[in-house]
């Protein structure tokens, strides 16, 4: 992708769909609340059943940000150094499988691997490996950080829903020439996230995002995920 691309706003939904990828590199370019505000509003016309609407979230930045920042960076190394530690940390619900199979295990491997050797990280360099793990944590260093919950009184389905408003976000960004990386990582540290942004006992964690102006100077944003063929996940039936 050149720096046009990845700068530009999207100009059309098609643009902003293949534009649109995990950016781990931000510039520290403040975000307007307003242009947030109007984000969130284009978002929130996301199908869900019945109309349930079952998505909430906690936008971050500045020091309610930084803190955040702080205290999971904290508790990851604390688990890096005592393993024992992670006990603590359960996720909610299940994002990955129990056992990986083929073709999945093998997409997942592509993908770790690019990254890592597109960063000159080895399979051996385990500290080179958390200190890019922490850059999770770091929101990547976008200036915007933002937390999404569920009610637990929602089924499975409402997962689903939530899946079109993000990507609703994602693509908005894209349209206002911002990027975003959807984050599974924040998780596994739910007893940190969910009292530090004031969620209530009744709101399960279901991810995190980054979103910011992306840096077109770091090498990790060339990094780009292929995709399967249409034809190879497709069956027509006359």
């Amino acid at each position: 992708m050149s720096d046009n691309q990845l700068t530009a706003a999207a100009p059309d939904v098609d643009t902003a769909i293949d534009s649109r990828m995990s950016v781990r590199a931000f510039l520290p370019n403040p975000v307007p609340r307003e242009l947030l505000a109007d984000l969130l509003s284009v978002a929130s016309r996301a199908p869900s059943g019945t109309n349930t609407q079952p998505w909430k979230v906690y936008v971050l930045q500045g020091t309610s940000r930084d803190g955040l920042v702080a205290k999971v960076c904290q508790a990851a190394d604390a688990v890096r150094a005592d393993p024992a530690l992670a006990a603590q940390y359960r996720e909610a619900y299940d994002y990955y499988p129990e056992k990986w199979v083929s073709p999945f295990i093998d997409r997942r491997r592509e993908n770790g691997w690019g990254l890592y050797g597109l960063l000159g990280i080895g399979k051996a360099d385990r500290d080179k490996m958390h200190a890019q793990h922490l850059r999770n944590y770091m929101f990547f260093d976008a200036p915007v950080g933002l937390v999404f919950t569920v009610d637990k009184v929602m089924g499975r389905g409402s997962l689903l829903d939530y899946g079109m408003f993000l990507q609703n976000i994602m693509l908005a960004a894209r349209a206002r020439g911002l990027h975003t990386c959807p984050q599974a990582a924040w998780n596994g540290y739910a007893s940190i996230v969910l009292p530090h942004v004031g969620a209530g006992d009744h709101e399960m964690m279901v991810c995190g995002m980054a979103l910011g102006y992306a840096d077109p100077a770091d090498k990790v944003n060339t990094f780009r995920t292929p995709r399967v063929p249409a034809a190879e996940f497709t069956t027509w039936l006359d």
